[in-house]
């Protein structure tokens, strides 16, 4: 993580945390750190970081200076420099996760001893509005969101009448009544986060510390839970509806929003802090292709190549690491297939969202408490087969499920479409190999490659940069194995980086290999595209 100190426009100093490199520092308010002088250029400089290496770079006409000696292109940094950019005085440094949790742990319970009156009022108050409605039996489902909202706030109301001695004198009634309410029937402090479309991801720590990435800053926020059970209640009222659970012998789960929003929790003896919340928000509105295009996450060529081989039935893998936008890329491509085929979605968590009518979307459940009942992704895929299905939409191949959607593949249902993580095409390949073992099926690995390689067409490569953006970097064909059974993989279409803007945005540049692949005259055959034609 990487912390920078700068005097604010009300002089005061300020620090900002940064879990995502470059940081651009300038005049401009598009730079992450905005510097009100006329000294100071509109994009001034950039700090590149990682985990054990920190560097600055001057991009500006006026001038950065590092303990007084001007800097030249750029500089490597300790940490315990003095900075100075125009007639800016900053200090930058790298801080490990452990301790930025620590000190922003202690800040928190600083806050939390200086507002206790109000906290204490809080648990307060939620404990007696569980106790006036007993929200352990209220059966929401007869009533609806709406009516019970309506009940839980008239008794609340009833009940800060009654106890108006309570509350400190200037405390904001309104707010009080809204933060005991999201907590009782909502997502407590989460609401407000989850509302806000700049917020990308929500992350609960502790009850004490909550932090949220908003456009790819990290920044602790300044709401917190009333305490671990009220934490637990939240996730239970996420996981509950989905038939899923979470107590100590089934400590973690994955589940969703009703937005389609990925929520992963933890709970203890795992979590040893108290209860632990992950929220990787989803947009309300799917992402089109030509959002994508508009994006840079593609060019117009990349996208018609994609749709012609989506709609000419080609077995397709998006291959990325965390966070690359695999899951969004598959909901783009899903929306090629033609509406008139069956489609079934397997997934852990259903995130996609298809436009078709015609789609059978399956998710897996965990064992219930005696044990029983667990349904994995290889059970689904398995089954989705004897579905009679056009097409089989893996949401993520993670283990032995592969096996069973490179058979699906080979045996009739051309089309089908997954994700998977990996650096590159090539790893891929290796990481599928492996996924095939954990199947528990004793083949030799010529047999693999070989199921591997003819299943298989496409390789759609995206990745996240430093800058945030999201990428396609390569398409590429599998053809198959040559002599030494090794695969043969050719390049389509190649991402080229070619540096970084002054405003710190990754510059390249979609680039056409020449490879013409060699499905070309399937797709004529089919109709998809014209003879002589592929683009």
């Amino acid at each position: 993580m990487l912390v920078i100190r700068y005097p604010g426009e009300d002089g005061r100093p300020r620090e900002e945390r940064f879990v995502h490199s470059p940081v651009r520092i300038g005049r401009d308010r598009a730079n992450e750190i905005a510097l009100r002088s006329h000294l100071v250029s509109r994009f001034h400089a950039r700090v590149y970081f990682n985990e054990s290496e920190l560097s600055l770079v001057d991009a500006s006409a006026n001038g950065t200076w590092v303990d007084g000696q001007k800097v030249t292109g750029y500089a490597l940094l300790s940490g315990s420099e003095r900075i100075q950019i125009g007639d800016v005085e900053l200090s930058i440094r790298l801080q490990d996760a452990a301790e930025a949790a620590r000190q922003a742990l202690e800040r928190m319970r600083d806050a939390d001893r200086r507002n206790d009156p109000i906290v204490a009022l809080k648990r307060r108050f939620h404990s007696t509005l569980l106790e006036y409605l007993d929200l352990k039996r209220f059966d929401i489902r007869s009533l609806g969101d709406a009516e019970v909202q309506r009940r839980a706030r008239a008794t609340l109301e009833e009940i800060v009448r009654e106890r108006q001695a309570e509350i400190p004198p200037g405390a904001d009634q309104e707010l009080l009544i809204k933060e005991i309410l999201d907590e009782a029937l909502g997502l407590g402090p989460l609401e407000d986060f989850l509302a806000d479309e700049d917020v990308t991801e929500v992350m609960v720590v502790t009850r004490d510390l909550i932090y949220i990435e908003r456009k790819g800053k990290l920044t602790l926020t300044d709401k917190s839970f009333t305490s671990d059970d009220a934490i637990r209640a939240v996730i239970e009222r996420i996981v509950t509806p989905l038939g899923r659970r979470i107590d100590e012998s089934s400590p973690l789960v994955d589940a969703r929003l009703k937005d389609g929003s990925r929520v992963n929790a933890i709970i203890p003896p795992l979590a040893i802090r108290g209860p632990a919340v992950t929220i990787r928000k989803f947009r309300r509105e799917p992402l089109r292709m030509e959002d994508l295009i508009q994006f840079g996450t593609m060019d117009h060529r990349m996208a018609r190549f994609l749709q012609r081989c989506v709609r000419g039935r080609k077995n397709l893998i998006v291959s990325g690491g965390t966070g690359s936008g695999k899951t969004t890329l598959l909901n783009v491509l899903s929306s090629f297939i033609p509406p008139e085929e069956r489609i079934v979605t397997i997934e852990d968590a259903a995130e996609l969202r298809l436009d078709q009518e015609h789609v059978v979307a399956l998710e897996t459940r965990p064992p219930n408490i005696e044990g029983k009942g667990e349904y994995r992704m290889r059970d689904l895929v398995r089954n989705a087969l004897r579905m009679r299905p056009d097409r089989i939409i893996v949401g993520e191949c993670r283990g032995g499920e592969a096996l069973d959607m490179l058979q699906a593949m080979n045996t009739g249902h051309d089309g089908s479409l997954t994700t998977a993580h990996a650096n590159n095409p090539v790893d891929l390949l290796a990481r599928l190999e492996t996924m095939v073992l954990m199947s528990g099926m004793e083949l030799p690995l010529k047999a693999i490659r070989q199921q591997i390689s003819s299943a298989l067409h496409l390789v759609v490569q995206q990745d996240r940069f430093s800058d945030g953006t999201r990428k396609i970097t390569r398409i590429s064909e599998v053809i198959g194995l040559d002599e030494a059974d090794r695969y043969q993989v050719e390049d389509i279409f190649v991402f080229r980086r070619r540096g970084l803007s002054p405003e710190g945005k990754v510059m390249g540049e979609v680039e056409l290999t020449g490879y013409i692949p060699t499905f070309v005259p399937e797709l004529v055959a089919r109709g998809v595209i014209t003879d002589g034609e592929y683009l």
